[in-house]
């Protein structure tokens, strides 16, 4: 990825300046993160403007990598600027619009309550309205996509990939939560996008689809919960769209179909799929709950938890990282991967079996976590049963354990989950992955989803939203 200068930048000669490499030791010299003394609400500031490079405007333009002369277009959310070419070691572009991470991105920047400018509208939002009505409208008109394709250029051209039907729902969710920071002409631009997106996800929603790690065509559990989110949310929208028939039954089938997703043990991510060895337990499990319409006290979806958790930090287990055994020792951790039989580290000619934590995976975990806490402080009760029992008492808790008990123990797990991922930042900055042995940063760097979890974490912390809803009036959670 290439910035678009209006004048050349300043050529810089000493090859130290570009520091070490991702995954090189890191000179002793360096400053660490202090990460016990590090205000976390303090430092989602810092994080909400790393992740805001990321994200074109007509002031801030890139060119695209794999096109010189293209440039991009106003409210572009790429997922990383890494490209093959710039990263060593790292054979991904990710030079492009995600529509699931755009989304995502796009509701972090919503609930950061930027000022808007004269005249009306949060300049940012209504980029980002725009340029998804732009991709919105080229799917539309291709005769190769559906409206749930997930992968956009920086012009926001269709880019060959796969369906996504968890897309169109997350971006409607996001255009609730910031609908009512647009300008008038906006609005009408979103209100239609979503009116498009609602008739295309009523067609579809009992259909397969590509699941979140884009690796298996299936019924998935993470789609089909971000699904039920926009569904519900939609039926009491005040934004003027009108609810058709079906969405009510829509609600319900996705109810029902999202209980068979259990085995006795967890939560199965994708059914009817013929997936590798070790894709269960999976991180998008708990995802499920910051982006869609899970509740963090489903006592099954802790059974889940409980084996997610233990997985990677139990040293006993085949999936366990190294890493989360030096940083117990520092009061840190553990840090998460998406599930034990992944092999994607970055560089797909070259696959890890068990693959590495991600900062995206550890964060979503800490949020169900605080998620959690506010709904037992706000209930006074612990949702303990014969599934949920296990979670609970890799925390210290059990049936004689206050929710005040809980709590604590929840919010200092999450906290700990946190100031790993800022520890093993590189200056703060957050990659894709961590190496599970060494902990340095691996695969792209600057992953825009990595911050925007990390906000949205400490969101649920400061309880600063309600944890089932994202702006009540208006209507994730990374």
């Amino acid at each position: 990825m290439t910035v678009a200068f209006l004048s050349p930048p300043m050529n810089v000669v000493d090859p130290a300046h570009r520091g070490p490499a991702i995954g090189a030791s890191a000179p002793a010299v360096t400053p660490a993160p202090a990460f016990a003394q590090t205000d976390l609400v303090a430092l989602s500031r810092y994080f909400s403007l790393l992740m805001m490079r990321n994200i074109t405007s007509d002031g801030y333009v890139i060119e695209d990598p794999a096109s010189p002369g293209v440039f991009s277009v106003p409210g572009c959310v790429i997922a990383a600027p890494s490209y093959p070419v710039n990263t060593p070691g790292v054979d991904q572009d990710y030079v492009f619009n995600w529509v699931r991470d755009g989304a995502i991105t796009a509701i972090e920047i919503a609930l950061a309550d930027l000022p808007p400018v004269p005249g009306g509208g949060v300049p940012s939002l209504i980029d980002y309205v725009n340029f998804a009505a732009l991709c919105q409208a080229n799917a539309r008109n291709s005769t190769t996509v559906t409206l749930g394709h997930a992968c956009f250029t920086v012009t926001g051209e269709v880019r060959p990939w796969s369906e996504q039907n968890d897309g169109p729902a997350i971006q409607s969710l996001a255009i609730l939560t910031l609908f009512d920071q647009l300008d008038g002409a906006t609005q009408t631009i979103a209100r239609q996008l979503v009116e498009t997106n609602l008739s295309y996800l009523l067609e579809v929603y009992q259909d397969k689809t590509t699941n979140l790690w884009e690796e298996y065509e299936g019924y998935s559990f993470f789609a089909r919960a971000v699904q039920l989110r926009f569904f519900r949310e939609i039926s009491r929208n005040v934004i003027g769209i009108a609810v058709p028939a079906g969405v009510a039954d829509a609600i319900s089938w996705l109810e029902s179909e999202l209980a068979t997703h259990w085995n006795g043990q967890l939560y199965v991510s994708v059914l009817d799929a013929a997936v590798q060895a070790g894709y269960d337990a999976n991180i998008d499990i708990v995802s499920s709950v910051c982006y869609g319409g899970i509740e963090p006290t489903d006592t099954k979806l802790l059974a889940t938890a409980a084996i997610l958790r233990r997985q990677w930090a139990d040293p006993s287990s085949s999936s366990y990282f190294p890493i989360n055994g030096a940083d117990a020792a520092k009061g840190l951790g553990p840090l998460l991967g998406r599930y034990p039989g992944d092999h994607y580290d970055g560089d797909v000619a070259a696959p890890v079996l068990g693959g590495h934590p991600w900062a995206l995976c550890t964060a979503n975990f800490a949020e169900f976590q605080y998620r959690l806490a506010n709904t037992i402080e706000a209930s006074g009760a612990i949702p303990l049963d014969q599934f949920s029992e296990p979670f609970f008492a890799e925390l210290g808790l059990g049936a004689s354990s206050s929710a005040a008990d809980a709590s604590v123990a929840l919010r200092a797990s999450s906290d700990s989950m946190l100031r790993a991922i800022v520890y093993h930042s590189d200056h703060y900055e957050l990659s894709e992955q961590f190496d599970g042995t060494t902990g340095y940063e691996k695969s792209v760097r600057n992953l825009t989803w990595s911050y925007a979890a990390f906000l949205s974490a400490v969101r649920a912390r400061s309880a600063a939203v309600p944890a089932a809803t994202s702006k009540p009036g208006n209507s994730r959670g990374p």
